[in-house]
């Protein structure tokens, strides 16, 4: 059976499907990591997106059962260039394909990856389908669909209600839930008693609950979509001034927002794990998963500094605020997949709740 992924430009690309079979559409995205594929497709943050993998062979480490970052396969699909079906690794436990079978998620293999990234970054992210129909019927319902971004893609994968990790450790930090990573979870659990909330927690809700803390997770989106504005930005307006908080990727763009600042859409976004940043004449690697970025004019504009800056482009890779107790960045400082270079921000926010 021949499989087609179909652009919004026109562009069509034959390969061969594999994983669930159907047609679905979403954002075409594309992520530079040579490792971490399980990590990448089981983010909550590509919710939405069908993502295309830069490393021309995935799947030759198959899929175990401790690298997940949620509890399925988040992407809409996955483009690949070559797919390894005889995978080798001491954890391994299933294949890629049977991975996304049971997931109900489709793909497609034998894309020139190459090229098609070079398109991306030309022409910037495109909607686009995975189809095994006719590629010119598929292209016209393409591009009449909505763009994803216009929906709320974090009312997807956020927690449906509250939940209490009984570690005992530290201070007590409530975690605004708009997609976590398991693994920002462990990070916290190791550090703080955690309660994992919905992202539409009210602000009475969350001061209810007693936190020392409030940390804002990663996520799909637009930060600025109009329900999010409601929800996470008006809590995070309200609560600003009366608890400490840390954000992380989309959680640095929600208080970049809350705190009055803007953001904007990059033309094909950070994905990878080998992302440049700098901080005080100092290089780290991160890892990275964001198509939004915080306007540097604006957040000055508001009290926050600058803190970090990719050296790729200049954008904004993370803030602080200069009176209040809030600090955010913009890549994953839990890597998972990639360096562990900045994990140390996790023990700087501790060492701000007990100094609060």
């Amino acid at each position: 059976m021949k499989g087609y992924l179909v652009l919004e430009d026109g562009t069509v690309l034959e390969g061969r499907p594999f994983g669930f079979s159907k047609e679905i559409s979403g954002e075409v995205v594309f992520s530079t990591g040579m490792t971490g594929y399980q990590e990448s497709l089981t983010d909550p943050s590509y919710c939405g997106q069908i993502l295309v993998s830069s490393y021309p062979m995935i799947g030759n480490y198959g899929i175990n059962f401790e690298n997940s970052q949620s509890g399925r396969v988040q992407v809409q699909g996955y483009v690949i260039g070559e797919l390894c079906d005889v995978p080798s690794h001491r954890l391994f436990r299933m294949t890629l394909n049977e991975f996304m079978k049971q997931d109900g998620i489709p793909g497609i293999a034998g894309i020139d990856t190459r090229a098609l990234i070079r398109k991306l970054r030309m022409k910037g992210t495109m909607k686009g389908a995975i189809t095994t129909a006719d590629p010119a019927t598929t292209l016209e319902q393409v591009r009449g669909m909505r763009d994803p971004d216009e929906g709320n893609l974090v009312a997807r994968v956020s927690t449906p209600e509250a939940v209490a990790y009984e570690s005992g450790n530290g201070e007590r930090v409530v975690v605004i839930d708009c997609g976590v990573k398991e693994s920002i979870l462990r990070e916290l659990r190791a550090r703080f008693e955690v309660v994992q909330v919905p992202f539409d927690a009210s602000a009475d809700s969350i001061r209810a609950m007693d936190p020392d803390g409030v940390f804002i997770t990663n996520g799909p989106g637009n930060p600025a979509q109009e329900e999010m504005l409601e929800t996470t930005v008006g809590t995070l307006r309200e609560l600003k001034g009366e608890i400490p908080m840390m954000g992380i990727c989309l959680g640095n763009q929600l208080l970049a927002l809350a705190l009055g600042a803007k953001t904007y859409k990059l033309k094909f976004g950070h994905r990878g794990i080998n992302q440049p940043v700098g901080k005080d004449g100092r290089v780290y690697i991160t890892s990275q998963n964001h198509g939004f970025a915080v306007d540097r004019t604006s957040a000055e504009d508001v009290g926050m500094e600058v803190t970090f800056v990719n050296l790729n482009d200049g954008t904004v890779e993370g803030m602080r605020h200069s009176d209040l107790p809030i600090f955010s960045v913009q890549f994953h400082p839990e890597a998972r997949p990639g360096p562990l270079d900045t994990r140390y921000l996790f023990d700087e926010f501790a060492k701000m709740l007990e100094g609060a």
